[in-house]
């Protein structure tokens, strides 16, 4: 077991002399123990029920953040079903997606759809919000007032 380790944990392994030992050495140093376990639990439980997206964000940001906040909880034993996951993502949504959400919402099936599906929608709509964004701004006209005339007749 020794020759698989880096320096830096072959240092830390040497002393002990089982491998029992170095096995639980190497368990709490990496997950951390049962109680490190349950606070990292209960912190990404809390991080998961007030999760919303914030201002400025994309949903490319959102779903990093999200399937981040979900696969450690996962990791740490806590099970998800689709439905929940996919109604949670699009409660946590700002008021610019109400439309899509409620489009979602009424014509598919939260059960059956896969939240990789429901962010694939939504980056659909995200590019589209994009590109109205853009079109806003390319053809606007701006009108800026005439200069004063100075009356000379006087």
């Amino acid at each position: 077991m020794h020759f698989s380790l880096n320096s830096c944990e072959f240092c830390r392994l040497f002393v002990c002399t089982t491998t029992k030992e170095m096995w639980d050495l190497i368990q709490v140093t990496h997950e951390g123990t049962l109680e490190v376990r349950r606070a990292q639990k209960n912190l990404l439980i809390q991080e998961y029920k007030t999760f919303r997206m914030k201002q400025g964000k994309t949903i490319k940001d959102v779903q990093k953040k999200f399937t981040h906040i979900v696969n450690h909880l996962k990791g740490l034993g806590k099970i998800f079903e689709e439905k929940e996951i996919n109604v949670k993502v699009l409660k946590s949504l700002n008021r610019t997606w109400l439309s899509k959400v409620t489009t979602i919402s009424e014509s598919k099936d939260l059960v059956t759809m896969t939240h990789a599906e429901l962010f694939g929608k939504l980056r659909e709509y995200d590019v589209i919000l994009a590109r109205n964004a853009s079109l806003d701004t390319s053809h606007r006209v701006w009108m800026t007032p005439l200069p004063k005339r100075e009356d000379k007749s006087g």
